[in-house]
């Protein structure tokens, strides 16, 4: 029996949207994951950087979970509509193979 493929897919984006990611990973059944709260950086094409500082004072949380690649594309749809709703807040996804678990 083959078992199904996996990706890995890096979530990353302000903390001011960790209630709406955490509703559509509960949505779609994606119960596994790894979170990381205050992480600091910055876009590579535009936005502004969120360091937690008094100049940059904004802060993002990431989340890696690894799905069935039948999950991607409604998940990367679901990043995309939370960041049409305010560009400002920023949100961005990854996505890559995985090849072996234990």
């Amino acid at each position: 029996m083959d078992k199904p493929a996996l990706k890995a897919v890096f979530i990353t984006y302000n903390q001011a949207l960790t209630e709406k990611v955490e509703y559509v990973l509960d949505r779609m059944g994606i119960r596994g994951y790894t979170q990381w709260e205050n992480v600091m950086g910055r876009g590579s094409v535009d936005g502004n950087p969120h360091m937690g500082t008094h100049t940059w004072p904004e802060i993002n949380s990431s989340i890696l979970a690894i799905i069935d690649d039948s999950k991607v594309s409604d998940l990367l749809d679901n990043v995309v509509r939370l960041d049409n709703v305010n560009k400002d807040v920023g949100i961005r996804a990854f996505v890559w193979d995985v090849t072996q678990t234990v």
